[in-house]
């Protein structure tokens, strides 16, 4: 949770609205998440709650849906195989539709956000397991999104077959002779200021999955065409920021 905390401080630039940091203990999902500026939001006696292994943070700028706590991320469900805490950047086009055919199917929904949408997407078909409940969810999706997902054992990375948001991989420094872990981030300059090292960006329209299994890379069975969305270089990323390849300062 502490890494989150300095990786959400470094993109508090992409959204001032709310925070939250979702972590994984094994066993269950802990959250925090609240109204206000990431270093106004947690103290340092969070940190002694929210403990584990894996976590995702998140800092909203609305777009679909308000301005209220409900919609603020990561998004926390418990369902029949575990918890699922998302977190997402985008919106989708599609997502009323997609929320009416969830409601008629049964669904309820506590936010108005078209994030719980992709939550209650992944879950419908997690039965038929994770690789394909993320595949199905997919190829209902439109719009722009790059997705983290913490589940009990693994960290999640989608980005839309469009690339329009960007998400990057990066790789933690070595601690008191233990193995760096992996990071998942919107801009390069939230992986600098954990010390860590970029690795790639993710690519349009592939799934990352991250687990004691190490990473693997999955990619959507669908056309990809690779436009990532100007308003990145000139609005919301940092100048020290590498997005695609691009130093947003040179942008």
């Amino acid at each position: 949770a502490g890494l989150v905390y300095y990786g959400l401080f470094a993109l508090q630039h992409r959204g001032q609205e709310s925070a939250g940091i979702a972590v994984s203990k094994g066993d269950s999902i802990n959250l925090k998440k609240q109204m206000g500026l990431v270093g106004d939001i947690f103290s340092p006696e969070d940190f002694s709650e929210l403990k584990g292994r894996i976590a995702v943070g998140h800092v909203r700028y609305a777009t679909a849906g308000g301005r209220t706590i409900e919609n603020a991320q990561p998004l926390l469900n418990t369902f029949k195989l575990g918890p699922l805490a998302l977190v997402h950047n985008g919106q989708l086009v599609n997502y009323e539709p997609l929320r009416e055919m969830l409601e008629d199917s049964g669904s309820t929904f506590n936010s108005s956000s078209d994030t719980e949408v992709i939550l209650k997407l992944i879950a419908r078909s997690y039965k038929t397991g994770l690789e394909k409940a993320l595949i199905n969810t997919m190829q209902l999706i439109k719009g722009s999104y790059a997705l983290c997902l913490l589940t009990n054992d693994s960290l999640i990375g989608i980005r839309d077959p469009n690339g329009i948001r960007p998400l990057i991989l990066g790789k933690l420094p070595e601690t008191d002779g233990k193995k760096g872990g992996y990071i998942l981030a919107s801009e390069s300059c939230a992986i600098d200021s954990v010390n860590g090292e970029v690795i790639r960006d993710i690519l349009p329209g592939e799934i990352i999955i991250i687990n004691n299994e190490g990473i693997k890379s999955l990619s959507i069975p669908q056309s990809i065409k690779k436009q990532t969305c100007v308003f990145e270089y000139v609005y919301f990323a940092r100048p020290d920021s590498v997005i695609d390849g691009i130093p947003i300062q040179e942008a």
